[in-house]
């Protein structure tokens, strides 16, 4: 059977990617820290799903997920999870920062790796990164650190896609780069966006899409694609000048 593994998958994009998955005929390998809310969503789904709990901020964590699903004919990897913080650099919790690097750029870094190894030797598989549309900017002020492991998704995802490209392989790996999505990022983050998030399941329907389609950068929704195309047109001070203002208009106050 066809099987998709998603990290993140108990709430939010991966909540919903998990569900389309399913309804495309996969077997879903759920994958997240909160055991409860994964066997409530593989209750729901139609497919046989599995529940695995995994904190992937521990890099020795990634390689146990890895090995007790390698042989599982996993042929979609979903690297979904992560989360933000914001603040002055100096004034953010530095073990904090080191675990979301971990989660957003060490998990995803070794579970690509590995799964795309499996997937070049059988000539098939598809990779999605869940990065953001931050990680197609300059860089973010108040959000140094999060903007920064988003651009590492985004490059390592060009960068693997077009190795990809030039081994003429079935293989294929994309970056999605939603703005904001309602989620529970925000109450995780500690901010709220002045834009209005667009829905979770909107976002995994054009996720899925993109995927399947091969697009390297995948933008869901006309005003986020509209905003990136300014970002580039746009000098750089311009761009960092009007995030710093954005990002202070996100602080909640203490």
């Amino acid at each position: 059977m066809k099987t998709a593994l998603v990290t993140g998958a108990s709430s939010g994009i991966g909540r919903e990617l998990a569900i389309r998955l399913d309804s495309l005929g996969f077997r879903v390998i759920l994958c997240a820290r909160r055991a409860d809310r994964l066997e409530e969503l593989a209750s729901e789904l139609e497919n046989e799903a599995i529940v695995i709990t995994a904190d992937l901020s521990d890099r020795e964590e990634c390689r146990r997920l890895y090995e007790k699903t390698k042989n599982m004919n996993v042929s979609v990897l979903v690297n979904n999870a992560g989360f933000g913080g914001i603040g002055d650099f100096e004034k953010t919790d530095l073990d904090r920062e080191l675990k979301m690097l971990d989660v957003n750029c060490a998990a995803v870094h070794i579970l690509t790796k590995l799964f795309l190894k499996d997937f070049l030797e059988k000539d098939r598989g598809y990779i999605l990164n869940v990065a953001s549309s931050a990680g197609l900017m300059p860089g973010g002020p108040l959000m140094a650190s999060y903007y920064a492991s988003k651009a590492y998704v985004v490059s390592l995802t060009r960068s693997v896609s077009e190795e990809l490209r030039a081994k003429g392989t079935r293989v294929s790996i994309s970056a999605l780069c939603p703005g904001p999505v309602k989620t529970e990022f925000n109450d995780v983050a500690g901010c709220d966006f002045s834009i209005e998030g667009i829905p979770a399941d909107y976002c995994a329907e054009e996720a899925l899409k993109g995927l399947f389609s091969r697009r390297t950068i995948i933008v869901p929704g006309g005003q986020m694609k509209a905003g990136v195309l300014g970002s580039k047109l746009a000098p750089s001070r311009i761009t960092l000048k009007t995030a710093m203002k954005l990002q202070r208009a996100k602080l909640r106050e203490e």
